[in-house]
């Protein structure tokens, strides 16, 4: 394979082709990789099936979701190092192996047991923290792949490969509903996990074969060979005194640097910065509250009275479909949000990606904190309406809108912004150190929400219904965005014609 990647590469129709083979992997990798933010339409199976409570729900949940996070600046040094086709390679182990086993443990417990099982509970915990570990590496294939593949619209590449990323569980929900639904609506759980691991693996197999960062095409003559720097014309009286060094080892997969300083930077370096430090608490705050909500959506809706009936309908409608529109609402909404910002902040808010040959050619608007600022700021909006305004089914769609356009306005900026700080060569290590953030943030808002309700559940059991279920949840989330508001207002002004 890696004699593959330095064979050229260099002939137009051959680098055509395989930078269409890259883009069909970035578009396939993404869409199949949300299977754990589905975990929403999992919920009531493991409930009625397994008897879980709700500290055990969440426990499974944060281990999909906040699983991600432990090895992301490890994921990204291996993107950084060898590039994204060996993360593909690993998500196809991870999440083939992960959603498999999940379905194994499900089909192989007995629908009448009373109560829940600690050694079930564990296992579904570790096979869907596996699923977690192939989801990040799923991810940092994709938007790396498209980041260093487009770095003169390092915004609108990651924002299109994360707005795939964002559509996935839409897509997989879609698919869940129309192929995997009983006739009383509810999941057929075990078939859904054994479809998404065949689907993973094959996907991200193949992403593994043809996910690979391609040099710029200059850098190729038309003959199909690579530029040989023998070749170069004689030297004149315009030639530069000082010729340009590059790396002869580096791969297609390792773009070389130009900026030495950011390129020798090491994660030490990047965490004396107070700013970045800043920036954590940002990103603990948005992305952890929103994955809260993403990872809760559904027993919010049935601690919500439905409208007309004061049975689990909302107009008529089975709460599990409720549940499952808003999976699809914050999924659409988080898709949505990441297309625009991407391609919004590149046009508003150019940078250069600190490379000889990816400078900035678009004039400077705004900052990019902006966007964190707008994020921020739909938080504080949305978590003062959960406290004083959502009573039913019916509004709890404001919650899932407003978790999605924050949630994804945030993730497609970071990647741009901290290659704009510090530096595209270490992109991969600098934002996988970046997420830990969001895997401290994670557990710490979806434990409030756990112990929250569970304090308010029945005594015998079952889920906690009404709005006491997470006000108070919600007041202090809705505190703490406000802190994270003021912050990002600290970042505009540190980061003046930077960013």
């Amino acid at each position: 394979m890696f004699s593959l990647v330095k064979s050229c590469l260099g002939r137009p129709s051959v680098r055509r082709i395989r930078l269409i083979l890259a883009c069909v992997s970035i578009t396939a990798n993404a869409i199949c990789a949300g299977g754990v933010f589905c975990f929403p339409l999992m919920s009531p199976t493991l409930v009625s099936h397994l008897k879980l409570t709700q500290p055990q729900l969440t426990t499974i949940a944060l281990a999909g979701m906040a699983g991600q996070y432990p090895v992301a600046a490890l994921v990204g040094k291996v993107i950084d190092y060898y590039g994204p086709w060996a993360c593909s390679l690993i998500a196809a182990g991870m999440l083939s192996t992960g959603f498999g086993l999940f379905a194994h443990e499900i089909a192989k417990t007995s629908d009448d047991i009373l109560s829940s099982r600690a050694s079930s509970y564990h296992r579904l915990t570790l096979y869907f923290f596996i699923c977690a570990l192939g989801t990040v590496s799923s991810y940092f294939s994709s938007i790396f792949a498209a980041s260093k593949n487009f770095p003169n619209y390092i915004g609108i590449a990651t924002g299109i490969s994360t707005a795939l990323f964002g559509l996935s569980p839409t897509f997989l929900t879609t698919i869940a509903t129309r192929y995997f639904s009983r006739p009383d609506m509810s999941l057929d759980i075990t078939h859904f996990l054994q479809f998404l691991a065949y689907l993973c693996g094959f996907v991200h197999i193949f992403g593994a074969f043809t996910m690979h960062v391609l040099p710029p095409a200059d850098q190729c003559t038309s003959s199909g060979r690579e530029a040989d720097p023998e070749d170069q014309p004689e030297p004149n009286e315009r030639t530069s005194l000082l010729p340009n060094k590059t790396n002869s080892t580096a791969t297609a997969d390792v773009i070389p640097m130009g900026d030495e300083c950011l390129r020798s930077q090491s994660a030490i370096d990047v965490l004396k910065d107070i700013n970045f430090w800043v920036l954590a608490f940002i990103v603990f705050v948005i992305l952890g509250s929103c994955e809260m909500i993403i990872s809760n959506i559904g027993t919010i809706v049935l601690s919500l009275p439905a409208e007309r009936s004061p049975t689990a309908t909302i107009n008529g409608i089975p709460s599990g479909v409720v549940t499952s529109a808003q999976v699809k609402t914050i999924s659409l909404a988080n898709t949505i949000s990441r297309l625009v910002v991407g391609t919004l902040a590149d046009f508003v808010s150019p940078v250069g990606s600190h490379h000889p040959s990816h400078g900035v050619f678009r004039k400077h608007l705004v900052s990019r904190i902006a966007f964190l600022t707008f994020s921020s700021s739909v938080l504080v909006c949305t978590y003062l309406w959960m406290v004083v305004g959502i009573r039913s089914q019916g509004a709890i769609s404001a919650l899932s809108i407003g978790a999605g356009v924050a949630y994804g306005c945030t993730f497609t900026l970071l990647p741009s912004l901290v290659s704009a700080v510090w530096g595209i060569h270490n992109l991969g290590r600098n934002y996988g150190v970046l997420t830990y953030a969001p895997f401290l943030g994670t557990p710490v808002f979806s434990y409030l929400y756990a112990f929250v309700a569970a304090g308010h559940a029945p005594a015998d059991g079952g889920v906690c219904t009404g709005v006491r279920c997470w006000r108070t949840t919600f007041e202090v989330s809705g505190f703490v965005a406000m802190v994270a508001l003021i912050a990002t207002l600290w970042l505009w002004k540190a980061w003046r014609g930077k960013v």
